[in-house]
């Protein structure tokens, strides 16, 4: 069983996690909480991490299923016919920030910077890249294969270098 990346079509992501959860396949669909502004009112909805992304941890038995999965547009590779697993790693950290307390934002995706660690806080033992911005400092968690990353705020006596 490993973790793969698929492709949906646009703000169909909830509803092919559900199509997928209902045949049995383990799915992880990030999502974060943001306030919706529309003219007349404001409201909270949970909006996708990665918009048209979404994860499943299947064998490749049943990538042929979730490939005609209606919603699905294709599952991510390096190769047309054989699509590239995520290292379990990456996956289990930006679950660990989904799952916290801790305000999740999309981050571009990152080559350089700090190697760090977590050492206190809801985020503890999370490995990633440290950054700055406007004074705060975010602990980004990267999915290569996606070149994308997730950014989390974190205080700077929580951190060690690695």
């Amino acid at each position: 069983m490993e973790w793969y990346a698929i492709t949906t079509r646009s703000r169909h992501e909830k509803q092919v996690d559900s199509f997928l959860s209902e045949r049995g396949i383990e799915t992880f669909l990030p999502l974060v909480h943001t306030l919706s502004r529309r003219r007349d009112r404001k409201k909270y909805v949970d909006l996708p991490l990665f918009p048209g992304y979404m994860f499943v941890c299947t064998d490749k038995e049943r990538l042929f299923d979730i490939k005609f999965t209606r919603g699905v547009t294709r599952i991510i590779g390096t190769d047309i016919d054989a699509p590239t697993p995520i290292p379990e790693k990456q996956i289990l950290d930006l679950k660990s920030i989904a799952e916290s307390e801790v305000q999740l934002d999309q981050y571009a995706y990152l080559k350089k910077g700090r190697a760090v660690r977590v050492k206190a806080g809801p985020l503890k033992g999370l490995e990633g890249i440290l950054v700055e911005r406007k004074g705060h400092y975010k602990l980004v968690i990267r999915i290569d294969l996606l070149q994308k990353g997730a950014a989390a705020e974190v205080f700077i006596s929580d951190i060690d270098p690695i």
